[in-house]
């Protein structure tokens, strides 16, 4: 018995592979907590390399005042968006819709569109209704969740960090420990490789979701479309789904287009999100992205799918970067070149 207990420990594939399945089951048992262990790696991997990067600059500044006055800001912007964000967003959704639904009155519905309207409205109407109040409690559910998750995760990744010095001191223990010491010697591994894979290509599509964001909002307010705080937040959401979220916003922006400058302004929005999709390729992506994270087209839009159908919304975002950090740990380094 004791024999077989010391091959295993000196047999560090085997062992790391059963750490690795108990880490994912320890997941599958908490993932009702999912949102605020995602959200709080998030906001923790930032904040850790918000630090790094003031005192490169600013080396006498300490990490506890950066992190007080980060999350002072983040307390304030929040307040903000609660305040003057939050009515403005609901007004500029409130009138797209309705912009939607006068478009859907004013065309003039004929052959099956216009039996489809008519079905719609006599024999489904009670089953629309219906759905439409369970999404509509399924949405306020939800909304009420991931604010509970936001404060959580913020409050843990400030105590993480404002005591980060601590953090990596006491964690360091562990590693030192008598008869669990390859357990936790092999929890750093995974840590390790996790922030340096998921953490580093979740960064960087942020910072291209941003600079989408950015690019899309100086055409859209160079074309005079309305709603623009509205629109701004659909794209940066979408634009943190790779490759596929600036395609996917490619549908309601269409539609607002058509409702202010017709089949013209629809044209004007596929040229403008064929430039952005080319600049995020040839340009965001290499900028942002290690040769190591770049994946084919087909790969990405597979594990997307996948993701989606069993993680929903945060398969969308955090699929391709868990993907990445199982060929990290397969040690499956795809490049551009290959």
């Amino acid at each position: 018995m004791n024999s077989a207990w010391q091959k295993f420990q000196t047999n560090v594939p085997l062992r790391r592979f059963v750490v690795l399945l108990l880490i994912m089951c320890c997941l599958f048992e908490v993932r009702a907590m999912m949102n605020t262990i995602l959200l709080t790696f998030i906001f923790t991997y930032l904040i850790v390399h918000w630090i790094r990067l003031v005192q490169r600059y600013l080396p006498k500044i300490s990490s506890k005042i950066i992190v007080s006055v980060t999350y002072i800001l983040i307390l304030l912007g929040l307040y903000f968006v609660i305040t003057v964000y939050m009515p403005m967003l609901i007004n500029q959704v409130t009138s797209m819709v309705q912009s939607l639904v006068e478009f859907y009155k004013s065309e003039n519905l004929t052959g099956l569109m216009k039996d489809f309207k008519q079905l719609a409205s006599s024999s489904e109407v009670m089953a629309q209704v219906k759905n439409g109040m369970k999404l509509m409690m399924h949405t306020v559910t939800s909304v009420g969740s991931v604010t509970f998750s936001v404060f959580m995760s913020l409050i843990l990744s400030f105590f993480y960090t404002i005591e980060l010095k601590e953090m990596k001191q006491f964690s360091s223990l562990f590693v030192k420990a008598g008869i669990l010491k390859w357990l936790f010697e092999d929890l750093a591994f995974f840590g390790r490789k996790f922030t340096n894979t998921f953490g580093v290509v979740l960064e960087a599509q942020f910072f291209i979701a941003i600079c989408n964001t950015v690019i899309t909002l100086i055409c859209l307010a160079i074309m005079g479309m309305p709603q623009l705080v509205a629109l701004g937040l659909m794209v940066f959401i979408f634009s943190l789904v790779p490759v596929a979220g600036v395609i996917i916003s490619l549908v309601p922006l269409s539609f607002v287009a058509y409702l202010v400058g017709g089949i013209r302004y629809v044209v004007y929005i596929f040229i403008m999100v064929l430039v952005i999709h080319a600049i995020e390729a040839y340009i965001l992506n290499p900028k942002f992205m290690s040769s190591r994270t770049e994946l084919p087209i087909f790969y990405t839009f597979l594990v997307l799918l996948l993701a989606e159908h069993f993680w929903g919304v945060w398969g969308l975002i955090v699929g391709v970067p868990i993907f990445i950090f199982f060929l990290d740990v397969l040690e499956i380094k795809p490049t551009a070149n290959n």
